[in-house]
């Protein structure tokens, strides 16, 4: 049996209104906050939401007022639903949080104290080649083309696998105008 994996069922567009939802949403959210502060766009999120909500609730009440039926509040099975965070829950990631932030102080401390030069090195090139990337985009522009990337990356791969497999060299070049194939 094959297990669930929801994120890959959105990121390989196994629903497509629901992959193309999500997509739309995060991109309508990294755009936004390209343009206004995180405390506006979420303030008008908010806005968004209650204003929402509420034109819901009085269609509700309305539409119950001239039908003179007693139905309720319309999210009363929303209301009622428990949303706490058992100790268990709490202690278990408070847990995975910590043994993440010590292990990334350790390896900080290693590669900044010099503990082994090579590896010191390769930080320090790396922290190099990220001032170029730096100064070509901003972290949100990166982050729009990651999310970009994981919806397109995964469903361009899979159309393009040949039998379960990769396509292999020689397909790809046959494919691509002027390539020389090698003689085997």
């Amino acid at each position: 049996l094959k297990a669930k994996r929801p994120t890959m069922d959105l990121l390989y567009w196994r629903n497509v209104k629901q992959s193309g939802a999500v997509f739309s949403s995060v991109l309508l959210l990294l755009f936004s906050l390209t343009q206004f502060s995180v405390v506006s766009v979420a303030a008008y999120l908010a806005l968004a939401a209650l204003s929402a909500t509420i034109s819901f609730r009085i269609y509700k009440s309305v539409l119950q007022a001239v039908q003179k039926t007693d139905e309720g509040h319309p999210f009363k099975a929303y209301l009622e639903i428990e949303m706490t965070l058992s100790q268990d829950q709490i202690s278990k990631y408070a847990d995975k949080i910590l043994l993440y932030t010590n292990t990334c102080m350790k390896e900080l401390r290693r590669l900044f104290l010099v503990q082994d030069l090579v590896d010191s090195l390769k930080f320090a090139v790396l922290m190099w080649l990220l001032t170029y990337v730096g100064a070509l985009f901003n972290g949100l522009t990166l982050l729009i083309l990651g999310v970009v990337s994981m919806f397109t990356m995964p469903v361009v791969y899979e159309k393009h696998q040949v039998g379960g497999q990769p396509c292999s060299q020689p397909k790809i070049q046959a494919k691509i105008p002027g390539a020389k194939r090698k003689e085997e």
